[in-house]
């Protein structure tokens, strides 16, 4: 383009009422500022007056200027594009005109106008042109003024009702939509208005004039519109419609509920009723679930659909409305009632199909007959349901029910989205309802798995005074995943355990059963608790990679992912008590004076399912404290679960009353827990206890091998000084070994302890972070047969570290030294 066709075009282009002028004098210093120019460049006039133009621009057009004055001054004037740059670095591209206004001595003064270019060249963006591109948009969009009264909308809008353009004008939000929270829609508004923040995604759920029997959804948008002066003078709004992916989002919502509501028991009754409780209001306004009675009460099955009948006797095991007026007389949970052939649940019984209506006849009464006394038969127009869809309970080939799925006047009737939701969420339940039929068969046999799983009886300690109660959630099997344990440890302590599987039946006494041998293992290695919880969630993760079970799947087969468990450690020599927990509630606490609190403890994650590593707390308790040790089932209220503090509050003021151990373990289950729970429960108390100072002796040693005599005389001393004579001989044998062991290959301080409880324990701790290993020399060695010595003359020895180093100790029997 040429200097005479830029000017042309730019004459033509150039309005100048959008102009920003600047005054320049001869030499191109910019002497004239004005605020729309500090709005455009961000300069004040302080900082612009003084520069020369070539420094607002940008480098490729500021070497230009020399050439544009000589242009100027030939041809009275230039007109073209050029490249601003702001005060922050950011390049404008902008319409320029320069012209003279006077002669001066010096030269000329040039007046240059700035217009930015905000579209493309040869566009223009008029009113007529903004209209057409908004008018056919498939987005709804509006414009209202400041008292939020529509000025403009657009055909699109249209579809969510209200009536044509022309007749919005001058109307409210509440005013076209009133079935929409126009309060909240007007809100956002306001306040777009007031602070000019933009609100984009605000999404709105409810029902529009186009759809007012049909929930709907909606994303709308908000922006302030302003005057050249940044003043408000309306909104302007878009609206989406998002219905379709809001009933998506609800759906896979829904079935996620349902995998985790459906199937918790292996009860068929109160999995029918969980199947129920699920679907309404989501689904349905009123849900009923009918069982065989053969499947009821276990019996096998034959494969397929029933055979045709001319009558088909179901039990009312689940039942659920979005509102409780259905009438006195009506089929109740638990009935049994008869339904007569070609009602639609014997037609979707037999055929093994779903059917679905859109209008039910309103005078037609249900589909059953010979209800119990005192029950009748309604019309559907009587119990105001008017759209139905039935579904089979099929699962693994063999049909166990049928489900009903109704909706009232105030809802749209069920579609075939609909339906297919019905018949997944029906499926899932079905296979739930199939494993609590089919586990009644496995009762026998679980039975005697359960009571070989359990301890009989707890071993005998001095560390604490015990007390355990188990109560399963079938009680005729005494079958569940709760489990607990006392395992004893070195230098006197003990390990208290509560466990719990998900789950119910024979393959969650057997995942249980392996965790609680885990337990054990693990707890013979003397690892703190966090350790301990730490190899075993490693132990089930890896266990249910190699039955394909996936971290987070739940219970499936025989697997304890998801398992919770509680580890404690308590030390009777000083009353330090350690714990853990893997989603696991936390202990109680019962103080001397019958004071509760609850431990603070950090929730490690389920086991299996990962997750930050598990933390351990440290705690000292009186002599006579009881811990209370249990699992969720101790605070299941009915169906439900209290919420915590409901239900902590509940077991605090059982704990409080006092009474002997093993009858208060049994008086606290029996206050909390129904005779036939809806979960597992299992309680363990430990009263705790010290050894007295009589019973514990220490002593400081120096790291010299000259102390290793001294250390057997000071052990033979109190030995004699606890009449255990009889043990001199094994207890120098094994304290000359383990201090040498020490004074050899260990650094720091050395430790000496003796205790006498129910075994004579001998420890010696050290700096060291190496533990020693068992040995078996050749004749010809000269060494390496010390701890050999120990293993043979001990009744067991073993390592356990701690925070500044190692304890290696030994017990001998006292049994035989008492008899």
């Amino acid at each position: 383009m040429g200097p005479h066709e830029e000017y042309g075009f730019a004459r033509r282009r150039f309005d100048v009422a959008d102009a920003v002028p600047l005054l320049l004098d001869p030499q191109g210093m910019v002497t004239g500022w004005t605020d729309d120019a500090r709005r455009l460049l961000a300069y004040p006039a302080a900082e612009a007056v003084g520069r020369k133009l070539s420094d607002l621009l940008a480098a490729e057009d500021a070497e230009r200027v020399p050439d544009l004055v000589e242009r100027c001054r030939r041809d009275g004037g230039w007109a073209g594009l050029l490249t601003a740059r702001r005060k922050n670095g950011q390049p404008v591209r902008v319409m320029a005109r320069i012209t003279s206004t006077e002669e001066t001595p010096g030269g000329s003064r040039w007046l240059v106008l700035l217009s930015e270019l905000g579209q493309a060249p040869g566009w223009d963006m008029s009113r007529a042109v903004l209209e057409q591109m908004v008018a056919g948009a498939p987005v709804g969009i509006a414009i209202v003024d400041t008292e939020l009264r529509f000025v403009w909308s657009n055909t699109a809008l249209e579809q969510f009702g209200g009536g044509p353009a022309r007749r919005r004008l001058g109307l409210r939000f509440a005013d076209v939509q009133p079935g929409m929270d126009a309060q909240a829609v007007e809100a956002q508004m306001r306040h777009v208005l007031e602070t000019g923040e933009a609100v984009v995604g605000y999404e709105h759920v409810g029902h529009v004039r186009s759809a007012p029997l049909r929930e709907t959804a909606h994303m709308l948008s908000f922006t302030r519109l302003e005057d050249d002066r940044g003043h408000p003078i309306g909104v302007y709004y878009t609206v989406v419609d998002m219905t379709e992916r809001h009933r998506a989002r609800q759906r896979l919502a829904l079935l996620d509920r349902a995998g985790e509501s459906i199937g918790r028991s292996l009860d068929l009754m109160r999995t029918a009723q969980e199947l129920a409780d699920v679907v309404v209001p989501g689904v349905a306004d009123f849900v009923t679930v009918d069982l065989l009675e053969t499947a009821l009460r276990g019996a096998e099955l034959a494969p397929g659909p029933l055979a045709d009948t001319d009558e088909v006797a179901l039990r009312r095991a689940g039942q659920r409305s979005v509102a409780d007026d259905l009438p006195e007389g009506a089929l109740r949970v638990g009935d049994v009632a008869t339904y007569l052939a070609g009602s639609p649940p014997v037609r979707c019984l037999t055929t093994g199909r779903s059917w679905r209506a859109d209008r039910l006849d309103p005078v037609t009464r249900e589909w059953a007959t010979d209800l119990p006394e005192g029950r009748r038969t309604f019309t559907f127009l009587e119990l105001d349901l008017y759209s139905v869809m039935t579904v089979p309970i099929r699962s693994r080939g063999t049909t166990l029910g049928v489900t009903s799925f109704f909706r009232r006047h105030r809802r749209e009737p069920f579609d075939e989205e609909d339906l297919h939701l019905a018949e997944d969420l029906v499926a899932r339940a079905a296979v739930c309802l199939d494993n609590a039929r089919r586990y009644t068969r496995e009762r026998d046999a679980a039975l005697v798995l359960q009571r070989s799983l359990l301890p009989h009886r707890l071993p005998e300690q001095d560390a604490a005074e015990v007390a355990a109660c188990y109560r399963p959630a079938d009680e005729l099997t005494g079958l569940g995943g709760d489990w607990y344990d006392l395992i004893p440890l070195s230098g006197g302590r003990v390990a208290l355990v509560v466990g719990e599987v998900p789950g119910h039946g024979i393959d969650a006494a057997a995942a249980m059963g392996q965790l609680r041998t885990a337990v054990r293992t693990l707890a013979a290695l003397d690892l703190p608790p966090e350790e301990v919880l730490a190899h075993l969630d490693d132990l089930v993760a890896r266990s249910a990679r190699e039955q394909g079970v996936e971290p987070g799947a739940g219970d499936s087969g025989r697997s304890s992912v998801g398992s919770g468990c509680l580890y404690v450690v308590y030390d009777p020599v000083d009353g330090g008590c350690t714990m853990a927990a893997a989603g696991h509630p936390a202990p109680a606490v019962v103080a001397p004076d019958r004071t509760v609190t609850f431990v603070d403890l950090p929730q490690g994650p389920p086991l299996g399912v990962g997750g930050p590593p598990f933390e351990a707390v440290e705690l000292s308790l009186a002599e006579g404290s009881t811990l209370a040790l249990h699992t969720d089932g101790l605070l299941a209220r009915g169906e439900t679960t209290w919420a915590v503090d409901t239900g902590r509050e509940r077991l605090r003021r059982a704990l409080e009353q006092a009474g002997p151990l093993e009858s208060h373990c049994l008086t606290v289950v029996d206050a909390l827990v129904p005779a036939r729970p809806y979960d597992d429960v299992a309680l363990l108390m430990a009263r705790t206890k010290r050894l007295g100072t009589e019973q514990v002796a220490a002593w400081d040693l120096p790291s010299d091998p000259a102390v290793v005599a001294d250390a057997r005389r000071t052990a033979t001393r109190q030995l004699a000084h606890w009449g255990l004579d009889e043990l001199v001989f094994t207890t120098e044998l094994v304290v000359s070994e383990l201090v040498t062991n020490a004074i050899r290959y260990a650094t720091g301080s050395i430790r000496l302890r003796l205790i006498r409880e129910r075994a004579l324990v001998c420890e010696v701790f050290d700096g060291g972070a190496t533990a020693p290993h068992l040995r078996h020399p050749r004749t010809t060695d000269e060494g390496g047969r010390g701890l050999l010595l120990v293993s043979q003359l001990t009744q067991r020895w073993g390592t356990r570290f701690v925070p500044d180093g190692k304890i290696i100790w030994a017990e001998q029997s006292l049994t035989d030294v008492t008899e």
